[in-house]
C-alpha cells in the first residue's frame, strides 16, 4: 500500500482548527480529554516501560526513545512524553493547533519538535520511531487502514503504536454523541460522526492487516457518580485503547 497516500479528511481538520486555542483551557471544549488525559498517561506510561524496561521511578525514564506523536493536538501527550525524557515529534494535520502547542511547550520550558504535517507524509520521507501514540485520530481519518499502515511503517522493528477511538454502538452514540455533544455541552454539535467509529475487533483486525501485531486492549470508563474517569479489563464499551507491536 502507498504510504504517501493521503488520508486526511478535511472536514474532520476544519472542526479541530476552530477550536485550535482552546486546547490548555481545562474547561473549554477539550474538558472531556483533560478529564481523561490522567487514565491515558497511566496507560501510554506503562505500556511503554513495559516494552522498553523501564522503571517509571526514575527521573527521565524515557530517555533515549523517540515518540511520535500523531493527531497532538495541543500537545496534552507530547508534553508528559517530554517531561519523561522522550525525544518528541508532535504531528498534526491541522495547522493552527502547532502555534498553540508549540508556543505552550516554550512557556513549559519543553524542547518538542512540533510539525504541520501527516502519517503519510513522514513515512514516505522515511521517519521511525520507538513509539507512535495515535490517540483518538482514527475516528477521523478518510481510510482507517491506509491510515494505520503509515503509523506501522513509521516504526522501528520492535516498536510500540498505542491507539485509541471510540466503539460503534448504541451506548456510544448515547453518550459519545448525545451525551457529550448535545446534553453536556462538551463538544460542538457534530465533532464525531457515529457512522466512523470502529469496534475494537475492527480495529484489532485493522492494525493486523496494516502489519502490526495486536496485544493489549482495554476500556477507558467514566463515573457520572464520582465524575472521573477509570481504566477496564472488560468494559471497551464506548471508549478504549490498544497497544499493538511490529515484530
Amino acid at each position: 500500500m502507498n504510504s504517501a497516500a493521503n488520508t486526511v479528511d478535511d472536514a474532520e481538520i476544519a472542526k479541530f482548527e476552530a477550536m485550535a486555542a482552546e486546547w490548555w483551557d481545562p474547561k473549554g471544549k477539550f474538558e472531556p480529554l483533560h478529564m481523561m488525559n490522567p487514565v491515558r498517561l497511566d496507560y501510554i506510561t506503562s505500556q511503554i516501560a513495559a516494552e522498553y524496561g523501564r522503571d517509571l521511578h526514575d527521573d527521565r525514564p524515557f530517555e533515549g526513545l523517540r515518540i511520535l506523536d500523531i493527531g497532538c493536538g495541543g500537545g496534552l501527550l507530547s508534553e508528559p512524553m517530554a517531561r519523561l525524557g522522550a525525544t518528541v515529534v508532535g504531528a498534526d494535520a491541522a495547522e493552527r493547533n502547532i502555534p498553540v502547542a508549540q508556543i505552550h511547550a516554550e512557556q513549559s520550558g519543553l524542547e518538542i519538535d512540533y510539525r504541520h504535517t501527516t502519517a503519510e507524509a513522514m513515512a514516505a520521507a522515511g521517519e521511525q520511531f520507538d513509539v507512535v501514540l495515535n490517540m483518538e485520530v482514527v475516528e477521523h481519518v478518510a481510510d482507517p487502514l491506509a491510515y494505520l499502515t503509515a503509523c506501522q511503517q513509521l516504526l522501528k522493528p520492535g516498536g510500540l503504536m498505542l491507539c485509541s477511538t471510540i466503539n460503534r454502538n448504541p451506548k456510544s452514540f448515547a453518550m459519545a454523541i448525545v451525551g457529550a455533544e448535545y446534553v453536556m455541552r462538551w463538544l460542538p454539535k457534530g465533532t464525531h460522526d457515529w457512522q466512523k467509529f470502529i469496534t475494537p475487533q475492527e480495529l484489532f483486525d485493522l492494525i493486523a492487516k496494516a502489519g502490526l501485531d495486536p496485544v493489549d486492549r482495554k476500556g477507558y470508563v467514566f463515573n457520572p457518580i464520582s465524575w472521573q474517569w477509570s481504566i477496564s479489563d472488560r468494559d471497551l464499551s464506548v471508549n478504549y485503547v490498544t497497544a499493538s507491536v511490529k515484530r
